[in-house]
């Protein structure tokens, strides 16, 4: 299946995509594609937000999404990385059989699958601002992301092999 067919799959069964996509092997160029293709997508979600900030302060939109652009694709990818090794070491202590590289998936697949609520979340934080429909938004995000991820560190780690 495509990424965006899996995306929308992962909505549906995230288990179920996460083991087809552990069965496609672990290449560290596919893990490092799916996480920039998530910070990429993180970026784009930033610049409504971004455009609003500038037009309300004043500010330069360009360095406002300069600062964006460093934080979400050079910054955020370290982050995430150094959280999927924390992830794995837990998951071992807690005995689970997994490998780094699958923690790694798990992480970063949650991160790409749930970025059609991060785009929303940026929109809605772009054109309403601050207030329950962002905190709702936000908080859908957030729950989506850690069922994605939680679902994919048990189906890597505790899953029948």
């Amino acid at each position: 299946m495509s990424v965006s067919q899996d995306i929308v799959a992962t909505y549906k069964g995230p288990r179920r995509v996460f083991a087809r996509r552990l069965a496609m092997g672990l290449h560290e160029d596919r893990l490092l594609a799916i996480l920039m293709a998530g910070c990429a997508i993180a970026f784009i979600a930033q610049m409504p937000v971004r455009a609003r900030e500038a037009h309300l302060t004043g500010q330069e939109l360009n360095m406002l999404l300069g600062g964006s652009l460093l934080a979400l694709l050079f910054m955020a990818p370290l982050l995430l990385y150094a959280l999927a090794f924390l992830a794995h070491g837990l998951a071992r202590l807690v005995g689970g059989s997994g490998g780094s590289a699958q923690a790694r998936l798990a992480l970063f697949w949650a991160f790409l699958a749930a970025s059609p609520l991060m785009l929303l979340n940026g929109l809605v934080a772009g054109f309403i601002g601050s207030g329950l429909e962002l905190t709702l938004v936000g908080g859908i995000w957030f729950l989506l992301f850690l069922w994605f991820w939680v679902s994919g560190m048990a189906q890597a780690y505790w899953a029948e092999k």
